[in-house]
């Protein structure tokens, strides 16, 4: 063996990460995602990735398993190996075998529908023996708190739900590298803390290597080894936690954090009388269970009503409910007086803003400004009704050949609602190539640009920094105070101390517990 083949093994066994000097631009974009970025992981490490949304965790991550740039296409320049491979030259057939993903979006993962045989199939494609497949199978099972939903269709799963099974099927396959992004962003606090937990005990046991991606660092900074912190594109603090170079990243969190107001608690308001949405013995069932079990609900005008649990309680099923998606089997629902009975889910969408946990469902249009148009169009918004809401939104213009009778334009609240959303910058990029938390941002501003009465937020603030959560506040609050209706489903405790004027709780399907 050559020196330098010994040197390659020899970086090998030290790092299980190596690069040097990444750039990578994704296709007709006019600026890189990724700048100039060399980075060490050693092998049994745990490192926390983070920064604010839209710095290019994500980008980065994909770039360890070959998605960037085999999938993604684009230009990568620079050098990227792992476990001493280089994964431009392997791909991600190779990758696999040394690298387990999990999305930040669960259901692009999915492979087959139902829990079990969605964590078996990559074993088996790996070619695991069955005896081995069993007790691999039982032990992540245990390691997610899935026992129970084994043999449950994926289609009846909650978004958090979901989200562990993914992590259950990248751990099945005992990666040398395991790559998470944002694993924690649906999960209640308690599925988080057993997450992490398992996620120590795995590392300590089978000498994993870790990178998690994430913006909620309090259950994690006393459990890793080092923080990197991006912004731009960039790697530009990087150390062991309690570090000089971690305290530059830490402390310009921590002024971020002071200089948002809009996580101040303002005085609690009155219950509304006025009631936008209220549900009367709502009952929604997948096949013979029942997700929502008779529930009573209401949210006043200009009322913040925050929808909490544990995963699987029912939330996003009376969600679903409340807009149609689901029908019911029992119960009903009426919106500003008016019963949503045998009405078609677009038209009771003409009176709620309906933001899922996927923001993806939203995303249709070429760039992010056509998004908010495209609404206006599909809900043809008449200037009368928006003059309600401070004449927003857009102004109808005749092309000059007549061959198509209207065409849409961005008008000064469009581009206002896009500068507060923080998307200014983005405003003619294709939606599908940004960061989950920007598509976020694109989706909820396609469902609030015809400011309707009623608002209801799936996770809203999943893959968000708190610079960006806490503009999402300030936005919400004023929407608020001209008289919207919100119903929030959050596992972020923080924001619900901000922004609640009621929090229920649901287990089971049934309100447990009502607080203001």
């Amino acid at each position: 063996m050559s020196a330098i083949s010994n040197l390659q093994s020899l970086i090998a066994y030290l790092f299980m990460i190596a690069i040097d000097h990444l750039t990578y631009t994704y296709p007709n974009q006019p600026a890189p995602a990724l700048q100039d970025i060399s980075w060490r992981v050693e092998a049994g490490e745990f490192v926390l990735l983070t920064g604010p949304s839209g710095s290019g965790k994500s980008t980065l991550l994909r770039c360890l398993n070959g998605l960037v740039p085999h999938f993604s296409g684009g230009k990568l320049a620079g050098r990227v190996e792992v476990a001493g491979v280089d994964v431009v030259a392997a791909g991600p057939r190779v990758l696999s075998q040394r690298v387990g993903f999990v999305m930040q979006i669960p259901e692009a993962q999915a492979v087959l529908d139902e829990v079990t045989g969605e964590i078996v199939f990559g074993m088996e494609q790996a070619a695991v023996a069955p005896a081995e497949m069993g007790w691999r199978l039982e032990e992540v099972l245990g390691l997610v708190g899935l026992e129970g939903l084994r043999e449950r269709p994926l289609i009846t799963l909650s978004g958090g739900e979901r989200q562990r099974v993914a992590i259950a099927a990248a751990l099945a396959l005992r990666p040398q590298l395991l790559l998470l992004d944002e694993p924690t962003s649906q999960l209640d606090p308690e599925a988080a803390d057993e997450l992490v937990a398992g996620l120590v005990r795995l590392r300590r046991e089978l000498g994993l290597t870790i990178v998690l991606a994430e913006h909620r660092l309090a259950r994690l900074l006393p459990v890793v080894d080092r923080v990197s912190w991006m912004e731009r594109g960039r790697i530009v603090a990087d150390g062991r936690v309690g570090s000089g170079a971690w305290g530059v990243a830490s402390g310009a969190r921590k002024v971020g954090r002071d200089q948002s107001s809009a996580f101040v608690r303002g005085r609690p308001r009155p219950i509304a009388e006025d009631v936008v949405l209220n549900v009367r013995g709502m009952v929604v069932r997948y096949g013979q269970r029942e997700a929502v079990g008779g529930v009573d609900l209401a949210v006043g005008r200009g009322e913040v009503v925050a929808l909490v649990g544990r995963n699987g309680a029912g939330k996003s099923s009376l969600l679903k409910g409340v807009v149609g998606l689901l029908p019911l089997a029992g119960g009903e629902v009426w919106i500003n007086g008016r019963s949503t009975q045998n009405r078609a889910v677009a038209d009771i969408c003409r009176e709620v803003g309906y933001l899922p946990q996927n923001p993806d469902d939203l995303l249709f249009a070429e760039s992010v400004e056509e998004e908010l148009m495209v609404t206006l169009r599909n809900h043809a918004v008449e200037e009368k009704r928006v003059g309600l809401w401070k004449r927003i939104a857009y102004s109808v213009l005749r092309n000059q050949n007549n061959d198509t009778p209207y065409a849409l334009r961005p008008t000064p609240y469009v581009e206002a609602l896009l500068g507060q959303l923080g998307l200014t910058a983005v405003s003619h990029s294709y939606p599908r190539d940004l960061s989950v938390g920007q598509r976020q941002r694109v989706a909820l501003g396609a469902v609030t640009v015809t400011q309707p009465g009623l608002l209801l937020l799936d996770e809203p603030t999943r893959g968000l920094d708190d610079a960006a959560k806490g503009a999402l506040v300030a936005i919400w609050r004023g929407w608020q105070a001209a008289g919207m209706g919100i119903l929030l489903v959050t596992h972020d405790v923080e924001l619900v101390a901000a922004v609640a004027d009621r929090v229920v709780t649901l287990a089971a399907g049934r309100v447990v517990d009502e607080i203001e």
